[in-house]
C-alpha cells in the first residue's frame, strides 16, 4: 500500500497519517487538540508534538478548551512542572488565551467548524500544482484563515502553521497522488479543484 513518502517511518508517523491526517474533520475538540499540538510545535518537530500527545492530555484536560481558558497562574505552573512537558510558559499561555478566542468563535458562529470550513465554502482544496510537485508551506487560502484569527487574537497560529491544520483537518488535500488516502479523501467531502 502507498503512503505519502513523510509518514514513512513504520511507527507513530505512519499511525498520525493513516488514522488522523488529512480525514475530514468536523469536531471541535479535535480542532482545538489539534491547535494546541501546532501552537506547542512552534520551532520543534511534529512527530515530538506526537510522542508528547499525551502529556499534553493530562496537562490540558484532555483538550477541553472550556476548563483551559479559565486556567490560572497555579495551573500554569503545574503544567510546568509535569515531566516531560515543553516548558514554555509563553506557549501555555498562548494556548489560555487561544481557548477563550475559540469560545468565541463558537458563540458567534455556532461551531468553530463552521467558522472554519466557511474560508472554504466547505469543499475540500485539491491544489493541482501541489499533485505536480511544486508544493506549499503556506498559501492564500491559509494567509486569509490566518489574518482573521489574528484579528480574533489567537496567538501561535501564523499562516504556515494553520496551513499544516488546514491538511490536517482534511480541508487541503495534501496526500501524494499515489497515497491510498489521496483518493478516499476526495470522497469524504465536495471538492474544488485549484489551478
Amino acid at each position: 500500500m502507498e503512503r505519502c513518502g513523510w509518514c514513512l517511518d513504520g511507527g507513530i508517523a505512519q499511525k498520525y497519517h493513516d488514522e488522523e491526517w488529512g480525514q475530514v474533520l468536523h469536531e471541535d475538540k479535535k480542532h482545538f487538540e489539534y491547535l494546541l499540538m501546532e501552537a506547542m510545535q512552534c520551532g520543534l518537530s511534529w512527530t515530538l508534538m506526537l510522542k508528547k500527545r499525551e502529556i499534553f492530555r493530562q496537562c490540558f484536560d484532555d483538550f477541553d478548551y472550556h476548563r483551559i481558558a479559565d486556567y490560572d497562574e497555579q495551573k500554569i505552573q503545574s503544567i510546568m512542572d509535569t515531566e516531560g512537558m515543553i516548558r514554555s510558559k509563553r506557549k501555555i499561555d498562548a494556548i489560555i488565551n487561544n481557548a477563550k478566542c475559540f469560545l468565541r468563535v463558537i458563540e458567534e458562529w455556532g461551531s468553530f467548524d463552521k467558522y472554519l470550513w466557511s474560508f472554504s465554502d466547505s469543499c475540500t482544496m485539491v491544489y493541482k500544482k501541489h499533485q505536480q510537485g511544486f508544493w506549499e508551506t503556506r498559501n492564500e487560502l491559509s494567509d486569509c484563515l490566518s489574518k482573521d484569527m489574528k484579528k480574533r487574537g489567537f496567538k501561535y497560529l501564523g499562516s504556515v502553521t494553520v496551513y499544516s491544520h488546514l491538511q490536517a483537518c482534511g480541508m487541503i488535500n495534501d496526500h501524494a497522488c499515489n497515497c491510498y488516502k489521496y483518493e478516499k479523501l476526495l470522497k469524504e467531502n465536495k471538492v474544488r479543484y485549484i489551478d
